[in-house]
C-alpha cells in the first residue's frame, strides 16, 4: 500500500463536495439507491479520497440494498467495530487515508458470505483498460 495521507479538515473540504465530505469524512450515508447503474466489470473501484484500489469489479454483485455492494475487499480496506445508531457493525474505511466508506456485513453471496455495503459517492470506477 501506498503511503497513508492524512490532510487538515479545512483541505478535505476544499477538495470534495459537500455529500462526499459528509459521507468520506464524517461517517455519513448516502440516500439509498442514489448511484443505480454503478459500472460492474473488468477494472477495480478506487477511493474517491485519494485513489486506493479498494475492490475489484467482478466482486460486485446486486443486492437490492440501495448502495454498491461487493463480496470481498480487494485492497486497502480496515475494519472497524462501529457502535453507533444504537447497533453493533463492522464499519469500512480506506487504510491509506481513513476515509469512511460504508459497512460489512455476513449475508453476501457465496464463497465469503459477505456483504460489504458501500456509498457510492466513497468510489470511482477505473476501467481495466485505464488502470495500466
Amino acid at each position: 500500500m501506498a503511503d497513508r495521507i492524512t490532510r487538515p479538515d479545512a483541505e478535505w473540504r476544499e477538495l470534495l463536495d459537500p455529500e462526499t465530505y459528509r459521507v468520506t469524512r464524517q461517517a455519513g450515508t448516502e440516500r439509498p439507491f442514489s448511484h443505480p447503474g454503478f459500472p460492474q466489470g473488468p477494472g477495480h473501484y478506487a477511493c474517491v479520497c485519494c485513489g486506493a484500489r479498494l475492490f475489484d469489479g467482478d466482486q460486485k454483485f446486486e443486492s437490492h440494498c440501495g448502495w454498491p455492494s461487493f463480496s470481498r475487499a480487494g485492497g486497502a480496506i480496515g475494519e472497524h467495530r462501529d457502535t453507533s445508531h444504537g447497533m453493533i457493525r463492522t464499519e469500512v474505511r480506506c487504510e491509506r487515508c481513513d476515509a469512511h466508506l460504508g459497512h460489512v456485513f455476513p449475508d453476501g453471496p457465496p464463497p465469503t458470505g459477505l456483504r460489504y455495503c458501500i456509498n457510492g459517492v466513497a468510489l470511482r470506477f477505473i476501467p481495466e483498460s485505464a488502470a495500466g
